[in-house]
C-alpha cells in the first residue's frame, strides 16, 4: 500500500511538474514574441500581457508546492542544528514543520477553492482572453493539494527527509563541518594523511567533532 501511494505521489508531481514546464516555456516564447513585434515592427499582441500573468501565476504557485515535497524551501537551522542528529529535538520541530506546512496546504485547498467555486457563479470574464475570472486562482487550491498531500506523506512516514523527487538530498549543518573537518585533515601541514584516519573525522558524534575543532 504504502508503494502504491508513493507512486501516486511521483506521477501526480511529474505531472504538475510537466504542466508547469509547459506554462514557463510558453510564457517565454510569449513575451520574446511580444518585444520582438513590439521594438522592430512596432506592433504588439492584445493577449500578451494577460496571458503571461496568468501562465506565471501557474508556475509560480506549482513551483511552491514541488519544494514542499523535496524540502528545497529556504529555512533557518540556527536552533535545529543545535540539537544532536536523529535525537527527539529534531524530530519534534520536522513534525511541527510539517505540521504548519500541512495548515498551510490546508488553508489554500480551502480558501482557495472557495474562491474559485464562488466565482464560478458570476458572470465576469477576463478582458483579452475572455476566459472565466475564476480560471486566474484555480492555481491557489492546485499548490494547496500538492502542498497537503505532500505534508500529510511526511507526517505518517510514508516520505522520510531525504526522500527526494526532483533535487539532491541536502546536508545539514553537522555534516558539512563534519566534511569540513575532513578536509582540513588530510591536508594537514601539506601532508595527505591515511584515508582511514580522514574517514574517522567523519564518524565521530557533531558534539565531539565541534569541541575538537575548537581546541585546534
Amino acid at each position: 500500500m504504502v508503494n502504491v501511494i508513493r507512486a501516486v505521489n511521483r506521477w501526480t508531481h511529474r505531472i504538475f511538474l510537466l504542466i508547469g514546464e509547459i506554462a514557463l516555456a510558453a510564457m517565454i516564447v510569449v513575451v520574446t514574441m511580444t518585444v520582438i513585434l513590439r521594438y522592430f515592427f512596432n506592433t504588439g499582441i492584445g493577449w500578451a500581457e494577460e496571458v503571461p500573468r496568468l501562465l506565471v501565476t501557474l508556475f509560480t504557485f506549482l513551483a511552491c508546492a514541488m519544494g514542499v515535497r523535496d524540502k528545497t524551501h529556504m529555512c533557518v537551522g540556527i536552533v535545529y542544528n543545535r540539537f544532536r542528529k536523529d535525537g527527539f529535538g529534531r524530530k519534534f520541530l520536522e513534525v511541527f514543520g510539517d505540521v504548519c506546512v500541512l495548515l498551510c496546504g490546508l488553508f489554500m485547498l480551502y480558501y482557495g477553492g472557495m474562491r474559485c467555486i464562488r466565482m464560478m457563479g458570476l458572470a465576469g470574464t477576463l478582458p483579452m482572453t475572455g476566459l472565466k475570472t475564476w480560471w486566474q486562482f484555480v492555481p491557489i487550491p492546485l499548490a494547496g493539494f500538492l502542498i497537503t498531500f505532500d505534508s500529510i506523506l511526511y507526517l505518517t512516514g510514508v516520505l522520510k527527509p531525504g526522500d527526494t523527487l526532483f533535487s539532491e538530498p541536502d546536508k545539514d549543518a553537522a555534516e558539512l563541518y563534519c566534511d569540513s573537518l575532513t578536509e582540513e585533515a588530510a591536508v594537514a601541514d601539506g601532508t595527505v594523511l591515511d584515508e582511514e584516519i580522514a574517514k574517522a573525522a567523519c564518524t565521530q558524534p557533531s558534539g565531539e567533532a565541534k569541541k575538537e575543532g575548537d581546541a585546534q
